[in-house]
């Protein structure tokens, strides 16, 4: 059975997608590093990976139009095409997010003894996004809506993880220095920065979603997000 040129163009568009996924998921393997280390000019990877991210989503974006625009292509196709342009943006948002890591790491030289169990809960938040996007990349590559919906719920544990980090670094600001406080905005911002990583995250499972069913909630209502009224 032949191949028609709309179904390679699809599954190019969608091996594209998969692929900017795995250098997103990099990322993040990069800031863990980041965080746990902080070597000196240890940022220099992700900023090196948010310019490929951007290049290679910017492609992604223009192949859809591309493909919207050429063809007549049936309502399914069209979905499919919809879904990866919009999974290509909120990888596109992880990378930001991840990156701007990479701006605010060099200002925790040091985390000090109080702080270091909440620093390992945003290092854990890290860990948990990571593999949350890495199996949403395998539900995307296997079509696998049962996996969506599986990652799709984790997204608890990192909200949960955030609220305890949040939480502790207020009740842990009492008589503190002014360069302690410092740091503990630092950190309380890598948090929110993974947090919204990980709704992103759920964002993808939903396209993935709308793309085998035409529905786009996975669970129960759809999120609202803090950000979009910040």
């Amino acid at each position: 059975m032949l191949v028609q040129p709309l179904e390679l163009d699809l599954q190019h568009l969608q091996k594209e997608v998969w692929a900017l996924g795995l250098i997103v998921e990099r990322a993040i393997v990069e800031s863990v590093d980041v965080l746990q280390q902080r070597p000196l000019g240890g940022s220099q990877p992700l900023i090196i990976l948010d310019h490929q991210i951007t290049q290679k989503r910017l492609a992604i974006e223009l192949d859809c139009i591309n493909l919207i625009a050429a063809q007549h292509a049936p309502g399914d196709d069209l979905r499919t095409i919809a879904a990866m342009l919009e999974i290509a943006t909120e990888l596109g948002r992880i990378g930001d997010y991840i990156t701007d890591i990479a701006k605010i790491h060099f200002m925790l030289v040091r985390v000090e003894a109080p702080l270091l169990e909440l620093f390992g809960d945003i290092c854990l938040m890290a860990t948990k996004t990571q593999s949350m996007l890495q199996r949403a990349l395998e539900a995307l590559q296997r079509q696998d809506l049962a996996l969506a919906r599986c990652v799709f719920v984790e997204d608890d544990e990192v909200d949960a993880l955030y609220d305890h980090v949040y939480l502790g670094l207020l009740a842990s600001m009492g008589g503190r220095s002014r360069a302690v406080i410092k740091k503990m905005r630092y950190l309380s911002q890598i948090a929110r920065n993974l947090e919204r990583a990980a709704d992103r995250v759920t964002n993808i499972c939903e396209w993935i979603a709308f793309s085998l069913t035409g529905e786009l909630a996975l669970v129960g209502d759809e999120k609202i997000y803090q950000e979009d009224f910040v």
